[in-house]
């Protein structure tokens, strides 16, 4: 279990990007969702020792991380936002050598489980291929593999499948959801779609602190009979935001849509919607009300 307490981090130029944050995670994928420049990339950076906070607190699984750090980084798996390769170094070559300064020192065992690894990201066939000749996905999906060198049993990823395509996404979310069975796994995104499919348990984060916590599907259903969808004119957009809570505006076949919150029917031309965890992470966003309803 991981356990964050009191959590606050300021930078020299005033910017807080940590707000007293607080948050307890068990085994499984949990998702923590917010915008970017919400502070999510500080969070993980944190958690996985490579900076401290100016006070708080986080502990996993009786390990002090700020006091042991050395103790945490043998449990630990990071693939941070930006994931960098040496470009004329061969899938296999790199695992091999993360593997050896992991502390695998058998030569043999060692060319065993890097097979293993690429197996699991199914990167096997591609092993003697120099690294900067990998697509988007296969660098994500490398990048997963050195992060679960030593069988890891904190795992953090940071905006994983930002910029892949919709096949390289779905074969990255069935990884994870396989990772999620053994450790814990942070999946710190902007993306909704990937919380909602890879979450029982989720946060939605901005301005350096937790808005909300819960059920991904628990928390939509809070908006439940209290979103509405509107066809209108682009240059009517403004007047609606100064009249209404827009949640979103959006387009479908060329024609401007919004979405909107009301506690009771908004007026003529609006219909009701089947909300989603979309239009709950735009209304806490948003954060025109209290969040807890």
């Amino acid at each position: 279990m991981l356990s964050i307490q009191n959590l606050n981090k300021t930078y020299p130029n005033g910017t807080q990007a940590l707000n007293n944050v607080n948050l307890t995670i068990d085994k499984g994928m949990f998702g923590l969702l917010g915008p970017n420049g919400a502070g999510k990339s500080t969070l993980m950076r944190t958690i996985a020792t490579l900076q401290l906070a100016d006070t708080g607190s986080i502990e996993f699984d009786g390990i002090d991380v700020f006091n042991q750090p050395e103790e945490l980084r043998k449990v630990l798996g990071y693939l941070p936002q930006d994931f960098g390769v040496y470009p004329k170094v061969t899938a296999e070559m790199m695992l091999n050598h993360i593997a050896k300064v992991k502390g695998i020192a058998n030569s043999n065992e060692r060319k065993h489980y890097v097979a293993e690894l690429l197996n699991k990201v199914n990167l096997y066939k591609f092993r003697n291929r120099n690294l900067g000749d990998f697509s988007g996905g296969m660098r994500q999906r490398f990048g997963i593999a050195q992060a679960l060198l030593g069988n890891p049993q904190l795992i953090i990823v940071d905006e994983p499948t930002a910029g892949l395509d919709p096949l390289e996404r779905n074969r990255f979310h069935n990884l994870l959801s396989e990772l999620g069975e053994n450790a814990v796994v942070i999946l710190s995104t902007h993306i909704v779609d990937d919380v909602t499919n890879l979450c029982q348990k989720m946060a939605i984060f901005n301005e350096g602190r937790i808005l909300v916590e819960g059920n991904p599907q628990e928390l939509s259903s809070r908006l439940d009979n209290k979103v509405f969808k509107k066809h209108i004119q682009k240059q009517e957009l403004e007047t609606y935001e100064q009249e209404q809570v827009v949640l979103s505006n959006y387009l479908r076949g060329g024609e401007l849509y919004i979405n909107v919150y009301s506690e009771t029917h908004p007026g003529a031309g609006f219909e009701p919607v089947n909300n989603d965890l979309e239009d709950f992470y735009f209304y806490s966003i948003n954060n025109k009300e209290e969040v807890a309803l």
